[in-house]
């Protein structure tokens, strides 16, 4: 059974000051690519993309280089199904 409203994405918002090595994707396939994108708070209006990453085991997201959010801040991981190099 499909669900009647899925969202194509994962919404992160922080409530403290972080830095974001990796990230869980619930339901994420490994091997999927994933582009992750900063947006403002309020309007979910994207303001740019910050890395990109592939789903790992069990759903893991491990990136390169950490994201630096500060409180307030949000951003969302869209699953892709392969980033372009």
């Amino acid at each position: 059974m499909l669900p009647l409203y899925h969202e194509s994405h994962y919404t992160f918002r922080f409530a403290d000051d972080r830095i974001i090595p990796r990230f869980h994707l619930e339901g994420a396939t490994d091997g999927q690519g994933v582009l992750v994108h900063k947006i403002d708070a309020v309007t979910l209006q994207r303001l740019g993309q910050l890395t990109t990453g592939t789903v790992g085991q069990g759903g893991w997201v491990d990136l390169a280089e950490p994201i630096r959010v500060q409180a307030g801040d949000a951003f969302i991981a869209v699953l892709v199904r392969e980033i372009a190099s």
